[in-house]
């Protein structure tokens, strides 16, 4: 897990940001540490996409600063960025003629010399990263013929091969079923608190954010509302005036986390 002394992975300092001339985001302000999942939570349109694109340098900060590893984002260039960061963005269909094996293997492409060969080395991790994402039985498979919950497992296969120690991931469990949620979600945990990635992960599922996440923010109206452990931030009161519904937060009948539900 995370030592607070030491320089956290990613710091983010008023970070202000727009989006196709709108203000999305402002004044957001967090850190993540290496070993932690830190869940970024909101309703739709609060800008927990556009939150990625601007770690991930997609989206230019507007205001502000964001540090990765202790270095100013604007100074890396965009290879030594994709060393340090790789992102697995929502559900988007990916180039029918490539096979699930290229796919996953384009993770490589930071740490390729410059005739862009491919090694027995890079072809070991892309191997290991199939063999995590439970991808590896349909690599010789064209984009074109799986699934889309198939597809989100292998775009995590490829940012696993990209081997960088920070991860962020947009509702990465879209379009998967429950058990393969589960599945994923145990392993991003497991991979962040044993190998010691630093791992952002927006999602909607409030329940999965219980029971997977270290940390949480709660995003509302494009400002951090709210950041703390899951037991400080999912709390009945934040969630209820955040989504506004009526929620309740109730113990687990059996153990674990607790339920979050609709009143």
């Amino acid at each position: 897990m995370k030592e607070t002394e030491k320089t956290p992975m990613i710091q983010a300092n008023n970070l202000t940001a727009s989006y196709e001339s709108l203000l999305v985001l402002q004044d957001i302000s967090f850190s993540l540490h290496a070993g932690e999942v830190l869940a970024v939570i909101g309703p739709n349109g609060v800008g927990k996409s556009t939150l990625i694109r601007v770690l991930s340098r997609v989206v230019k900060l507007q205001r502000g600063t964001v540090e990765i590893m202790g270095r100013d984002l604007t100074d890396y260039d965009h290879e030594e960025l994709a060393r340090c960061i790789a992102v697995v963005p929502q559900a988007s269909r990916l180039p029918n003629g490539f096979t699930a094996w290229e796919t996953v293997l384009l993770g490589r492409t930071p740490h390729l010399n410059w005739l862009g060969q491919v090694s027995s080395k890079d072809e070991d991790i892309a191997r290991q990263a199939m063999r995590q994402t439970n991808t590896l039985q349909f690599a010789a498979r064209h984009m074109g013929e799986v699934s889309g919950g198939e597809q989100q497992r292998l775009l995590l296969a490829r940012a696993l091969t990209q081997s960088a120690p920070i991860l962020l991931l947009d509702e990465p469990t879209a379009h998967l079923d429950l058990q393969h949620q589960l599945t994923l979600l145990q392993m991003i945990q497991q991979l962040a608190h044993e190998s010691n990635l630093a791992v952002l992960v927006t999602l909607h599922d409030l329940n999965l954010v219980s029971r997977f996440a270290d940390q949480v923010a709660l995003l509302k109206e494009g400002r951090l509302h709210a950041i703390g452990t899951p037991d400080e931030v999912l709390t009945a009161p934040l969630l209820s005036e955040t989504y506004n519904v009526p929620l309740s937060v109730i113990p687990h009948p059996q153990s674990g986390p607790p339920l979050i539900v609709p009143v």
